[in-house]
């Protein structure tokens, strides 16, 4: 059962009919979802999805706050990464519940609708933005990451408020973009002046809590050659395969940067944490002609507390080494460019405490176990890194149960998402307290 806290105790009755509420609603939550779902907010294609998000916010009573992103507020703050894009369109949503009287504590609930391309379609078991129900999940790109968890913080509030209640205190609902590749959408929001006590973010966790995670770098690899006939190719110098002469260079300082992760305090125990990836090339111009430039799109990971500007360096020193020694870029060396994320890691601190007890608190009321919430260590990130490195605000994450995000038929568990709703709605309403709704 649910363990003793001194943060605004809800009364039992009250109790179970927020969760009855949640049980009431949830078939008009799941299709929320799918018409969510079916909205394609890839990168820089976000406006339908904050159209359909504003619009449920204010249909709710939220006083909303609809805002194009000024790249310019955002290039001087901490942990600001550069857009390679068309960012004039990008915009954040906030939809904030002020209670006439505040007796709790305040509340960021946070998610984002940026959702990561799909690949080919006819690899998908169905369309990926035809949301279909299949045992109990529910199948689409970013119905797991994380429009699903998303949607259980809406419904939390909602089941709140249609019980007649409110929280006795301010809870900003935040709807962002680029969390997937720069967090510019969050970093905007406490650049607006959002704050809180806590932000909490349902990205897709299984109901656990996200003790530590990994920061990450983006970058370009742009390698140029020297294009011939490909009859005499060996008089040219082939930009596609010099490339991939970097990538393994590149593998090479992975596994010096996981040796030293082998030694860190915190990723010591788990298994190849800092993960490099070669994630789009593009290349050449003719199959009969020895390409004469490259374009590699790269990530690599970094633990907490490694310094951004070192690990850079680290990498521009291995690739201006590997062409040194190689026959062809010994003389034209490739560039390195500093594209999307330039990301520290984040490891939870004892600010977050008083957060996660109230927060142990639901989960055990509402799956009724005295059992310790799951804690793992990501080797991916979110966007708690803002909060929780720059403005103070203790940041963590806990969401349904999803799988195959990033990959083909990603799809989330429904049940997990009821629960997701259900320990949500028992947060709010201890750690923010409980006010009567006035008719």
């Amino acid at each position: 059962m649910a363990h003793e806290s001194a943060t605004h105790p809800v009364p039992a009755d009250l109790r179970e009919r927020i969760l009855r509420q949640i049980d009431n609603t949830f078939a008009d939550q799941t299709n929320f979802l799918a018409d969510f779902v079916a909205i394609p907010s890839l990168r820089f294609e976000e406006a339908a999805a904050q159209d359909f998000m504003a619009a449920a916010l204010r249909a709710r009573g939220y006083s909303v706050d609809d805002w194009t992103i000024a790249l310019g507020d955002l290039e001087s703050l901490p942990g600001f990464g550069p857009i390679d894009g068309d960012f004039s369109r990008a915009r954040s949503v906030v939809g904030s519940l002020r209670p006439e009287v505040t007796q709790g504590r305040s509340l960021i609930l946070q998610g984002h609708l940026d959702v990561v391309p799909t690949g080919p379609a006819e690899m998908w078991r169905h369309p990926p933005f035809d949301p279909v129900i299949h045992d109990g999940w529910m199948y689409g790109r970013g119905a797991g990451d994380m429009k699903a968890g998303t949607v259980a913080a809406l419904f939390a509030l909602d089941a709140i408020l249609d019980s007649g209640l409110e929280p006795a205190a301010t809870v900003h609902f935040q709807s962002v973009i680029e969390e997937e590749s720069t967090g510019l959408g969050a970093l905007s929001t406490l650049q607006r002046g959002y704050r809180a006590d806590v932000a909490v973010l349902p990205e897709p966790s299984d109901l656990s809590i996200n003790r530590a995670q990994v920061g990450a770098l983006w970058f370009r690899l742009r390698v140029r050659g020297k294009p011939v006939h490909v009859s005499v190719a060996g008089e040219g110098s082939n930009a596609i395969l010099a490339g991939y002469d970097m990538i393994e260079e590149l593998k090479v300082l992975e596994a010096e940067w996981n040796a030293r992760a082998a030694e860190d305090p915190v990723y010591r125990d788990v298994e190849h944490p800092l993960n490099f990836n070669a994630g789009k090339i593009a290349g050449g111009d003719w199959a009969s002609s020895v390409p004469a430039w490259c374009d590699i799109d790269c990530r690599i990971g970094v633990l907490p507390g490694q310094d951004l500007a070192q690990a850079r360096a680290e990498i521009e020193t291995c690739v201006a080494a590997a062409a040194r020694n190689h026959p062809f870029l010994s003389n034209s060396p490739p560039e390195v460019i500093w594209n999307g994320f330039q990301a520290e890691g984040y490891v939870l601190g004892p600010d977050a405490d008083p957060a996660l007890q109230v927060m142990q608190d639901a989960y055990g009321t509402v799956f009724e176990t005295d059992a310790k919430i799951p804690e793992n260590k990501m080797t991916a990130l979110t966007d708690t890194r803002f909060y929780g490195l720059y403005y103070g605000i203790p940041a963590f994450c806990i969401g349904p149960r999803a799988e195959n995000i990033h990959g083909f038929d990603e799809r989330v568990n429904l049940e997990s998402m009821r629960d997701t709703t259900k320990v949500l709605a028992l947060f709010i309403a201890q750690w923010c307290g409980l006010n009567r709704r006035r008719d």
